[in-house]
C-alpha cells in the first residue's frame, strides 16, 4: 500500500492498481525487453492520468467546501467527499471534472509534443501512450452508464425521480457499447465490465419496479 498526498489531498494506491496496469499493458505477450519496457511506460502514464482524473474530481469537491481524498485501486479509482452537502448539480460538475481533467492532459500533452521537435523514440512512446490512455479512459468513463461519471452525471441531471430512465439508458448504451469494443478490439476485459454495469442496472431496474 501506498499513500501520500498531493496538494493536500489523502492519496492511496492499492497493490491491484498497479497488477492491473500491467495487465491491460499487455503482460502476456512481453517476450522481450522492449515489451518489457513498453508495459512499464503503460503503467507510469496509466498511474499519472488516472491520478489526473481523480485530482479532477477531488479538488472540485474542495472548491465546494468538502474534504476529499483519492483511492486508486483494480481497474481505477474513486474519490471520496465529506464535510458537506453536494447537491445535484455540484455532484454533477465535480463528476464531470474527473473526465474534463484528462482529456485537459491529453491536449496538454499533445501540445508539447508538437512544441519540442526531436523527441526520443523512447519519450514520444511515453506520450503518445499517455495520450491514448487519458483519452480513451475519458471517453470510457463520460458513457452514459451507471456507475461510470457520465452515468453518475445522467442521474445528477434527471434526478432521483427518473432512476427509470437513467437505468434504461444504462444498459442500452452499456450493452451497445460492449458489443462495439468488442468488434473493434477483439477483448473481453471492457465489454466484460459493460456487460457487468447493464446487468447491475437491469437488477436495480427490477428493484424499482
Amino acid at each position: 500500500m501506498i499513500r501520500f498526498s498531493i496538494f493536500s489531498i489523502p492519496v492511496e494506491i492499492q497493490p491491484f492498481f498497479w497488477v492491473t496496469l500491467v495487465i491491460l499493458g499487455g503482460v502476456s505477450g512481453a517476450d522481450t525487453a522492449a515489451q518489457i519496457l513498453e508495459i512499464g511506460l503503460f503503467v507510469i502514464a496509466g498511474f499519472i492520468s488516472i491520478l489526473i482524473h481523480e485530482l479532477g474530481h477531488a479538488q472540485t469537491a474542495r472548491w465546494f467546501g468538502a474534504n476529499s481524498s483519492i483511492t486508486l485501486q483494480a481497474f481505477g479509482g474513486y474519490a471520496t467527499y465529506s464535510g458537506t452537502h453536494l447537491n445535484r448539480w455540484k455532484s454533477f460538475l465535480v463528476t464531470a471534472a474527473g473526465p474534463l481533467a484528462q482529456i485537459a492532459l491529453a491536449f496538454i500533452v499533445l501540445f508539447i509534443m508538437q512544441i519540442i521537435p526531436n523527441l526520443t523514440d523512447l519519450g514520444s512512446l511515453f506520450l503518445s501512450t499517455l495520450i491514448f490512455i487519458s483519452f480513451f479512459w475519458a471517453i470510457l468513463n463520460l458513457l452514459p452508464v451507471l456507475p461510470l461519471d457520465g452515468g453518475q452525471m445522467l442521474n445528477a441531471a434527471l434526478g432521483p425521480a427518473r432512476i427509470k430512465i437513467t437505468l434504461w439508458i444504462s444498459i442500452v448504451v452499456a450493452v451497445t457499447a460492449a458489443i462495439g469494443v468488442f468488434l473493434q478490439t477483439n477483448s473481453y476485459i471492457f465489454p466484460i465490465f459493460l456487460g457487468m454495469f447493464a446487468w447491475q442496472a437491469f437488477q436495480a431496474l427490477k428493484q424499482q419496479a
